[in-house]
């Protein structure tokens, strides 16, 4: 019977490379994490504090070092952290060389809202309680807004959007009807922008608005801006 050398050097091989890889992979389950590193993906300054984040992410263990890779369950540790309120997504990773890393996307405040207590509206339109490390720089939302999030969103978030808008607008009341007013940073007047509807045509006429009066120095003599009517603004003075 006739031994075929080149199949049983590939049978070796291939067991070889078996054993290489079993030890290999069993040796990594038993490497220590070396570090913690956290990055958050965000343009926003935290919310949470990378102690909490730490803290979600090995629970009991006093240290880092003391936990083996095989011991993670990264799923679990990815739940932690999405469940905490700051947080809108968060993923958790193990590099290589034993860092366990962490990814996070905390949520975007656009506005605070007055209430027992005061809490933030996010861009998802949900609340966010306040952070006990950071507060964001928001427009403050008085009035009936509680039963209206699903309609000032959009406004909100073209306001953000908007430079000049982000700039002047400092507060926003919702009465009952869903008809909203502005407070402008600097100024004493209120402006009547009605229903959150047809906004950036609405953006449009206020700083239409807003620079023709700038430069002919009127801005001042007015009390009330109404932006509730198409192309017009009915402006009333003092």
């Amino acid at each position: 019977m006739k031994i075929n050398i080149g199949l049983i050097k590939l049978v070796l091989l291939t067991i070889l490379v078996g054993v290489l890889f079993s030890f290999t992979k069993n040796r990594n389950k038993q490497r220590k994490i070396t570090a913690i590193d956290v990055e958050f993906i965000d343009e926003n300054s935290p919310f949470i504090t990378l102690n909490k984040v730490n803290k979600l992410l090995i629970q009991n263990e006093e240290n880092v070092t003391n936990m083996a890779k095989e011991t993670l369950v990264l799923s679990e540790m990815e739940l932690r952290l999405q469940e905490n309120p700051m947080v809108r997504d968060a993923q958790v990773f193990v590099t290589v060389n034993g860092v366990l890393g962490a990814r996070i996307e905390q949520r975007n405040p656009i506005a605070r809202v007055t209430g027992s207590p005061d809490f933030y509206l996010d861009a998802d339109g949900t609340k966010m309680p306040l952070s006990p490390v950071y507060t964001a720089r928001v427009p403050l939302m008085t009035g009936t807004s509680n039963t209206y999030f699903a309609e000032v969103t959009p406004l909100l978030l073209a306001i953000n959007e908007d430079v000049f808008m982000q700039r002047s607008v400092v507060g926003l009341n919702v009465e009952k009807d869903g008809e909203i007013t502005l407070k402008v940073r600097k100024h004493n007047f209120i402006v009547r922008f009605g229903k959150p509807e047809e906004i950036k045509k609405k953006f449009q006429n206020f700083k239409a608005f807003y620079q023709k009066t700038k430069q002919d120095s009127t801005l001042y003599s007015y009390e009330l801006i109404d932006l509730r009517f198409g192309n017009q603004v009915v402006a009333t003075k003092k």
